[in-house]
């Protein structure tokens, strides 16, 4: 009867952690889960210590005004699970506050697994050495991240993108606009400016924009707005109760209202990826806070010229991105404008978006389990020197 021990950083992390437990559950029926996670996990059978909102924090500016809460947290948290001694740790992405957590659990002689690689392909490539020492295994959603941690003899093994899996390879437009009460014939463009407070503020105003510029190109639009939670919401609701637009906020329903748009306008992110799985055209906008951008900028942090997962994963420019300074109305309504204008831009997008879906799916849920489970019948670690 193992124990195993997962925290989840926030909404996406709590997916994952939930088909991960739910798969662990067939293999390991009288096991013990628990750590922190959101609601999915709970219902998947976790004992959840804290929510997973607590460490829902992005960005640099923002990581520093919650660092010593954050600290107390996972100091709290790490000397209960030593009392605890899980056969196995699994930190789901959540990097900065799994990886540490990590590090300290795996010298103390407990297994230790990273789920979701941190973008080493973005981000420092020599990083991977620094997370082989905190994660005996780490699991990859993408397909050139294990050949990166090979190179500095890491364990890591490519599991698919749970994402992947879910989506239909041919999404059903028609009955995504049923669903949402959409005219078949109607000009649909969905605007996701993120899923945090701090990103909708800076990025809604410029979407907006946008969609207003575009109207005036193309005729009436009807605009669905994702909103992921109640103060989402509440927040894209208070920054548009003056709007001449024709607004619909949801309440969640993203992916329906990806699959019925025309097009979409979003947050670099997760989003992105899935906007490539609805097999829609996309424009990618995103600005930073200004203090993380100057850091960022200032150190030469950033190592890539491609920031959307779908130009990542195609090697290629497949979709407009505009980022920062360059993430303006004007600019994100021009980059929109041909999607509207002649329906065949798309028809290039479609078959490259059908060639990524399919090297992404891989049964995640199952894999990551099998690769859990393969760690765990591995002989008990011995405790490192501290």
């Amino acid at each position: 009867m193992p124990r195993i021990a997962l925290v989840a950083g926030e909404a996406s992390g709590d997916q994952l952690g939930a088909g991960l437990i739910a798969e662990l559950k067939r293999r390991f029926p009288d096991g013990e889960f628990a750590g922190i996670g959101g609601a999915k996990m709970r219902a998947a059978g976790l004992d959840a210590w804290h929510d997973c909102s607590e460490l829902a924090v992005m960005g640099l500016a923002e990581v520093l005004t919650h660092l010593p809460r954050l600290l107390r947290l996972r100091r709290r948290l790490r000397q209960r699970l030593l009392q605890w001694r899980p056969d196995v740790f699994i930190g789901i992405d959540a990097p900065d506050f799994n990886l540490g957590l990590e590090r300290k659990l795996k010298a103390a002689g407990i297994r230790t697994v990273h789920y979701v690689s941190p973008s080493i392909w973005a981000w420092r490539e020599n990083r991977a050495a620094k997370i082989g020492r905190s994660a005996d295994r780490i699991l990859c959603l993408f397909p050139m991240e294990p050949a990166i941690y090979a190179r500095y003899g890491v364990d890591a093994c490519f599991v698919g993108h749970p994402m992947a899996d879910t989506f239909a390879m041919e999404p059903d437009r028609a009955a995504a606009r049923i669903q949402l009460g959409l005219a078949a014939d109607s000009r649909v463009l969905a605007l996701l400016p993120g899923s945090r407070t701090s990103e909708i503020h800076r990025l809604l105003p410029a979407f907006l924009g946008a969609a207003r510029l575009l109207a005036q190109r193309t005729g009436p639009l009807q605009i669905l707005v994702p909103a992921a939670n109640a103060g989402c919401r509440a927040t894209i609701e208070a920054m548009t109760t003056a709007t001449d637009l024709r607004l619909h906020i949801l309440d969640g329903h993203a992916r329906a209202a990806m699959v019925a748009a025309d097009a979409v306008l979003l947050a670099s992110g997760t989003a992105a990826l899935e906007a490539l799985l609805a097999k829609r055209p996309m424009v990618v906008g995103y600005r930073i806070a200004a203090l993380t951008h100057f850091i960022v900028k200032r150190l030469g942090l950033l190592k890539v010229d491609r920031y959307s997962l779908p130009n990542v994963l195609a090697n290629e420019r497949l979709v407009p991105e505009l980022m920062q300074d360059d993430c303006t109305a004007e600019n994100l309504a021009a980059a929109l404008l041909p999607y509207f204008n002649d329906p065949n831009n798309e028809t290039t997008l479609q078959a490259h978006y059908r060639q990524i879906h399919e090297s992404l799916r891989r049964n995640a849920d199952v894999q990551a389990a099998n690769a859990v489970a393969e760690l765990l019948a591995q002989p008990t670690l011995v405790a490192q020197s501290r």
